[in-house]
C-alpha cells in the first residue's frame, strides 16, 4: 500500500502536534505536512512538488483563511480532486454548507479529546480516500 501524503493547514501549533500524534496511531504509515496559513499551504503544493492525498484545513487562520485557500485550490486543475476536510472549531452551520458547496468532502468539528481525534481520523480516513 502507497504511503498516504497529508497536509494539515491549520495556524494552532498545538493542534498541528495532536493532529500529528493522532495521524501516527490512525494510520502509522501517513506522511503529514503542516503549513501554519493558506499562503504557506499554497506554497507548498505550487513549490516544493508536494503530492497530497488529502487536506485538513482549518478555517480561521490568519494572511489567507481556509475558505480562501479551498477556492484557490479548487480553481487550480492540479489540485482540484484533492479531497478537502475542513477541521474546525466552527460549530456554524453555514460554514459547513459554504464549504461543501466550495467543494470540501467532509467538514470535522476539533473534537475536545484525543480519543474523539483518532476516531473522527479513521472515519474520514476510511471515507476519503480508497483503501
Amino acid at each position: 500500500m502507497a504511503k498516504k501524503v497529508i497536509l494539515l493547514v491549520d495556524d494552532d501549533l498545538d493542534d498541528q502536534e495532536l493532529f500529528g500524534e493522532a495521524m501516527s496511531i490512525v494510520d502509522s504509515e501517513a506522511h503529514c505536512h503542516f503549513a501554519s496559513d493558506g499562503e504557506e499551504g499554497l506554497r507548498m503544493l505550487d513549490h516544493t512538488g508536494l503530492d497530497c492525498d488529502l487536506i485538513f484545513l482549518d478555517l480561521n487562520m490568519p494572511k489567507m483563511n481556509g475558505k480562501q485557500f479551498l477556492a484557490e485550490i479548487k480553481k487550480n486543475s492540479a489540485y482540484r480532486n484533492i479531497p478537502v476536510v475542513i477541521f474546525s472549531t466552527s460549530l456554524r452551520e453555514k460554514d459547513g454548507i459554504e464549504t461543501a458547496e466550495m467543494g470540501a468532502a467532509h467538514f470535522l468539528t476539533k473534537p475536545s479529546s484525543f480519543g474523539e481525534l483518532c476516531k473522527q481520523l479513521e472515519t474520514v480516513l476510511s471515507k476519503a480516500l480508497p483503501q
